[in-house]
């Protein structure tokens, strides 16, 4: 990913904090010579050396699978964007642009089909995703059915081995004009204007954090 110094999140706690909260992804890899994608939700893991797993399956009768065991892959996770007009500045020789956040994580695949791989990647996800609820699924209580499912999956564990965070937020600018655009984000009702709002506040109070020593 192209991420001009002033973007880069070097941050990793950061960064996966992110993906968990943004968890479904993209997985980009080639197949036959054609590059190939599929949506994916990613839960992440760890080893006990503290490297970083990424776990997911999809299903068997996607193709892509078929090219991906001890290959490398690139899963790809979006956050908030919105457009920013250059007329929110208020001043010349400006231009429009987009603020976003996002985050690449490279890595090794492993294919896994052994049914109690398969079952404890299942069982991560629907975990991560169920909690909170008032009446949660379990996959415990469903083992007939999860069972039943089992033949038409593949499960997928990705050994990250480069994470990049991209945190594009005018960090390039005054801060008058953050602080324009802040405001003019706040007006806004499409794409995530008001999100973007919040991480750029953020951005300036921990830049005056900086700042204050």
């Amino acid at each position: 990913m192209y991420i001009p110094k002033q973007f880069n999140n070097e941050n990793e706690d950061e960064i996966i904090r992110f993906i968990q909260e943004n968890s479904f992804g993209i997985l980009f890899s080639e197949h036959d010579g054609f590059p190939i994608a599929t949506h994916l939700p990613f839960i992440v893991s760890h080893k006990e050396d503290g490297s970083i797993i990424l776990l997911s399956h999809m299903a068997k009768a996607n193709p892509q699978w078929k090219s991906l065991n001890d290959t490398r892959a690139l899963a790809v996770f979006t956050g908030p964007h919105a457009y920013i007009s250059a007329s929110w500045y208020e001043e010349e020789n400006t231009v429009s642009t987009w603020n976003y956040v996002s985050a690449h994580a490279n890595g090794k695949i492993e294919i896994v089909q052994d049914e109690k791989s398969l079952k404890h990647i299942l069982k991560e996800a629907t975990d991560f995703y169920e909690k909170g609820f008032e009446n949660p699924w379990g996959l415990d209580d469903n083992q007939d059915t999860v069972d039943s499912m089992l033949n038409g999956i593949v499960g997928l564990r990705m050994q990250v081995e480069k994470l990049e965070g991209k945190w594009k937020l005018n960090q390039h600018h005054s801060r008058l004009r953050k602080e324009r655009v802040i405001e003019q984000l706040k007006k806004q009702t499409h794409y995530d204007s008001n999100e973007i709002a919040k991480l750029m506040e953020k951005d300036l109070h921990r830049a005056d954090k900086i700042t204050k020593g």
